[in-house]
């Protein structure tokens, strides 16, 4: 693909990417439901396990600057079964999560023409949060694949505009928020608890996801040493400042009980007398929606592109088109199966979902991370790898071991004294290990601290969600393994006996060349 990007632009692709449904319908929505004021906190919760996954990413983005994303790490550290499984999830995650957005964007849409809620939606007898037909999501979805096909370059442009006018009204929905607070709405801070911060905080994260596309785009980026740290970062820094004022004035401007659960900003300012305010939100909104659409139809489709390569899925889908240089068949995959979803699924049966697989992919990152600095195949020790293992086991198993204890029994304290100190003992002893590869560039500090915090906190938001969510995951995962027990497996190991088999023909014309002599 083409290198045309540079921090500057990885830094605005970050922020369009990341801003747009989730903190402006979640937050309302979670607000309401499960934190109540307390909702900035879920987004600090959230905050802080995202940007240690940042830290996992930018390591890797730097070190091995391949289209694949997070597959084409996991693969390398992890190899084809793990690689495989994640690569459902991400398949899945940008499925599932462009289908959110493009629900979202109806939503304000509605909004914006002082419409009442649902009005431009198709009613029907279905299932309850399948029976709301939307064709609008549909056709948005359309255009964002569309201009995201036509040239990155340009993508990059028309992201960089609409995303500097979405921050200018993000700006005016903080300082006139505040303008408009009344503290006395913030009591009482936890309605629901300690409980309802971590389940809204295992939701929002939705909020965040999307800053991994950045790392799917360092084989167009010029300089990827300096650009993508620069990009992750920086961007990911400033959203989570953004999103816990934004949080905070919603929650200043209106009581809990009353925030709107589909448009929450703009019924706020309604709320506050400011109805003009109500129209600049929801077009913010739409702006902020559009370009989260637009960065994602272009990193979902080089994720896609790189599954495709290693054959786990037909590689037709990795074909570029050599006048745009972008993969238009990777693009079509994503862009029809999420107007399909958007079409019938409502944006809280989404959500959920997305959580869990975002989640369990930021956890796998930083797994793969530990192993990329503890082992190295034929020079680590056997003795070592078993170690590595073992600590491993402890750091996963002592993590879900907290998230189910207080899944269980929240307000007790016997058993995170048995969970916790174990997870101690197992990172103490993995930072007892050499590190078999220290990183050239850019890495990780506190290894292994940060990576195996990232663990234990990945796994206790998934352990915060509900049941459903967890159900369609495991109905989603089964799926994923019948397709790779009967395709994804002979497929990769076809792969791998082709490349084998070259590798053994370029040695054997060598040696012929050697032999000849001059």
């Amino acid at each position: 693909m083409k290198r045309c990007l540079t921090w500057w632009d990885l830094t605005w692709f970050g922020f369009g990417s990341v801003v747009g449904a989730g903190i402006f319908v979640l937050t309302g929505q979670e607000a309401h439901e499960h934190a109540g004021p307390a909702i900035v906190l879920s987004y600090v919760a959230s905050g802080v396990s995202a940007m240690l996954s940042v830290f996992c990413y930018t390591e890797f983005a730097v070190e091995v600057p391949v289209a694949g994303g997070s597959f084409a790490y996991l693969r390398i550290e992890l190899g084809d079964f793990v690689a495989f499984i994640t690569a459902g999830n991400i398949l899945l995650e940008s499925i599932v999560g462009s289908a959110a957005v493009a629900r979202a964007w109806t939503s304000y849409f509605t909004n914006l023409l002082n419409r009442p809620s649902n009005s431009l939606r198709i009613h029907t007898n279905l299932a309850e949060g399948f029976n709301l037909l939307d064709p609008i999501a549909v056709g948005v979805l359309v255009i964002a694949a569309t201009i995201a096909i036509i040239s990155t370059r340009k993508t990059s442009l028309i992201n960089w505009i609409a995303t500097a006018l979405n921050t200018a009204v993000i700006l005016f929905v903080i300082i006139a928020g505040f303008a408009h607070a009344n503290t006395s709405n913030l009591k009482p801070f936890l309605p629901f608890g300690a409980k309802g911060i971590f389940q809204a905080a295992a939701i929002v994260y939705f909020a965040y996801g999307g800053f991994d596309n950045i790392a799917t785009m360092a084989e167009e980026t010029k300089n990827p040493s300096r650009d993508i740290p620069i990009g992750l970062l920086g961007s990911m820094s400033i959203i989570t400042v953004i999103y816990c004022l934004m949080a905070l004035t919603l929650s200043m401007m209106q009581k809990y009980t009353e925030i709107d659960k589909g448009a929450a900003y703009s019924v706020a300012f309604q709320s506050v007398g400011m109805n003009w305010a109500r129209y600049l939100v929801a077009l913010g909104a739409l702006k902020g929606m559009t370009t989260v659409l637009l960065v994602g139809a272009l990193g979902q489709a080089r994720y896609t592109t790189h599954i495709a390569r290693a054959h786990m899925i037909p590689p037709w889908f990795a074909l570029v088109h050599p006048k745009t240089g972008t993969p238009i068949n990777a693009t079509l995959l994503i862009t029809i199966s999420s107007a399909l979803i958007a079409f019938f699924s409502s944006l809280d049966v989404l959500a959920s979902l997305l959580s869990v697989s975002t989640l369990f992919i930021f956890m796998m990152m930083a797994v793969a991370l530990l192993v990329r600095r503890y082992h190295v195949r034929q020079i680590t020790p056997k003795t070592n790898l078993l170690k590595l293992a073992l600590f491993l086991l402890i750091i996963i198993s002592s993590s879900m071991g907290t998230s189910a204890y207080w899944g269980l029994n929240p307000n007790g304290w016997v058993g995170y004294a048995v969970t916790i100190p174990f997870w101690f003992l197992g990172t103490i002893g993995l930072s007892m290990l050499p590190q078999q590869r220290e990183p050239k560039v850019w890495g990780v500090p506190l290894v292994p601290w940060l990576p195996s915090l990232s663990i234990a906190i990945n796994i206790f938001l998934m352990g915060s969600l509900g049941a459903e969510a967890f159900e369609r995951f495991g109905i989603c995962t089964v799926v994923m393994l019948i397709y790779y027990v009967f395709f994804g497996l002979h497929a990769t190991y076809d792969m791998a006996h082709l490349h084998r088999k070259a590798q053994s023909t370029e040695v054997n014309k060598e040696d012929m060349i050697g032999r000849k002599g001059p």
